[in-house]
């Protein structure tokens, strides 16, 4: 990307205003990297980067703040600990539902992440499912255009493994912050993107076509979920949403051992 994304336009219009108010002289990386953190913090906190957004990239945080490669990487360092994002290799760093009380937490992928992967998605076949009943029934049409916006930025990417999994993380938030119950919301939010199947198991084995396959059976799965929410059925949209969590963990657990096979 060659500019700072939507989420943060003040930045980008002031890319160069705030460039000197981050001085250098008498500065070290520590100070600038406490700097960089607080100017993060407060559009996370504030929901100018909502959960699931992606932040700019290393290269545009130090073109419009003026600093090193280090303060950015140092910053980002603390943001994860504090559970405001969660970087995520080779795809990039993306806002997570700020909750400054979380306990728990799903740990990035790991040598054992297939095995955590399928019990998150059993987790949330049981927890998803009532969310996706309760927001059929209480959803708001701002809510519900949310939901269709996650959809069509999945629908843009069907061939791109990667970009798909903000716009998946971002669908199912939708859902659990429709579902008028603030700790469904709040959970989710803490799970974070940990809870999608392609950040913890690779899909590099996939080739482009079963790559594509693979993504429109969760898109056409997605479509049935906000169909039933659209038409307010609660028992459509927690059947739905109990489908897909559920194929998505046979589809992981056979895709694994068909990897597996000599």
């Amino acid at each position: 990307m060659s500019d700072i994304p939507p989420s943060l336009p003040e930045q980008r219009a002031n890319a160069q205003a705030a460039t000197p108010q981050v001085p250098r002289a008498g500065r070290n990386g520590r100070g600038l990297a406490h700097e960089l953190v607080a100017a993060f913090t407060g559009k996370l906190r504030s929901g100018a980067i909502k959960p699931g957004e992606r932040l700019p990239t290393e290269s545009e945080i130090m073109q419009a703040f003026g600093v090193s490669r280090g303060v950015v990487r140092e910053a980002l360092s603390r943001l994860g600990a504090a559970g405001l994002v969660q970087t995520l290799h080779g795809i990039g760093t993306f806002a997570l539902e700020a909750a400054p009380q979380s306990r728990f937490q799903v740990e990035s992928p790991s040598l054992d992440g297939f095995a955590d992967m399928l019990d998150v998605l059993e987790l949330r076949a049981s927890l998803e499912s009532d969310a996706a009943g309760l927001a059929a029934m209480r959803r708001t049409d701002e809510q519900l255009r949310e939901m269709r916006d996650a959809l069509e930025d999945f629908g843009r990417h069907l061939t791109t493994v990667g970009d798909t999994v903000a716009p998946d993380f971002r669908f199912h938030m939708a859902i659990s912050q429709a579902a008028g119950n603030r700790y469904y919301g709040e959970l989710m939010g803490q799970l974070g993107l940990a809870v999608i199947p392609r950040t913890r198991v690779s899909s590099s084995w996939l080739d482009i076509e079963r790559r594509t396959e693979h993504l429109q059976k969760v898109n056409q799965e997605h479509q049935d979920i906000y169909a039933a929410i659209e038409r307010r059925d609660p028992e459509a949209a927690r059947a739905a949403m109990r489908i897909h969590l559920v194929n998505s963990r046979e589809r992981q657990r056979k895709a694994y051992a068909a990897d597996a096979r000599p």
